[in-house]
């Protein structure tokens, strides 16, 4: 009896140890969600390369989203789920200007996007806030109210980027169509035209883009510029030094 008895125990032990041992190397559920958890940022870029069409570079994305993000934390203004990019490290002849639903994940425009003439040639490369400079403004803008101007439909944007952009309606800094944004005129001059600081873009889809993203939408200006993307209060909230006037 004393024998069967220690059998079984020397059984059960033996049993139990191996349970532990192999429990050891398993990994817990919840780490293991959390070791392949994407970001929101890497999840909706994800669903946008599922299209044909080009994307931002992941550097502009990403500085995007981290903007939206922080600003919808303290804004009542951003009532629209559209975040539009215009990307000023690449060349004017390329598309650089989207607008993304974040809701649906999907681009809904992707066109050319003309910069100051006092920004550079074919690549801007010198950024200002201040009025009369022809420059384009880095920064985060919120969406404003539309008006007919002398390059007809045309919509205003408020620079909430202090000391980048912040002086964007003295400036008349507005989004318009304008006829120098276009291919014929890149295949003519090597370049799209250049505004006096103003995001213009090629007329044809220019009433259709502002018709969506006016009234309460973020729009981003980026360029691999290290002064804004150090100083920008938006996107460095804790950490952000006074910008550099320019």
């Amino acid at each position: 009896m004393n024998k069967k008895l220690q059998a079984l125990f020397m059984f059960y032990s033996l049993l139990f140890m191996g349970m532990n041992i192999n429990n050891a190397n398993a990994i817990p559920e919840s780490l293991e969600h959390n070791s392949n958890r994407l970001t929101t940022t890497e999840v909706i870029f994800n669903e946008l390369q599922k299209s044909e069409i080009s994307l931002p570079s992941v550097e502009a994305f990403s500085a995007a989203i981290k903007g939206f993000s922080n600003l919808k934390k303290g804004s009542e203004k951003i009532t629209k789920n559209i975040l539009s990019i215009v990307d000023f490290s690449l060349p004017s002849t390329k598309k650089r200007f989207w607008v993304i639903d974040l809701e649906t994940k999907k681009v809904l425009f992707n066109d050319y996007v003309a910069h100051g003439r006092n920004s550079g040639n074919n690549i801007a490369k010198k950024f200002s806030n201040v009025p009369s400079s022809y420059s384009s403004s880095l920064g985060f803008y919120i969406t404003a109210e539309t008006y007919q101007g002398k390059h007809g439909l045309s919509m205003r944007l408020d620079g909430i980027d202090k000391g980048f952009n912040d002086n964007a309606r003295a400036r008349a800094i507005v989004v318009h169509g304008a006829d120098y944004v276009s291919h014929d005129f890149i295949k003519k001059h090597g370049r799209l035209g250049r505004s006096l600081g103003c995001p213009s873009l090629p007329m044809d889809v220019n009433k259709k883009v502002i018709d969506t993203i006016n009234g309460g939408s973020v729009f981003f200006i980026y360029s691999k510029d290290a002064n804004f993307l150090t100083r920008s209060e938006i996107l460095n909230p804790t950490t952000a030094m006074p910008a550099t006037k320019g």
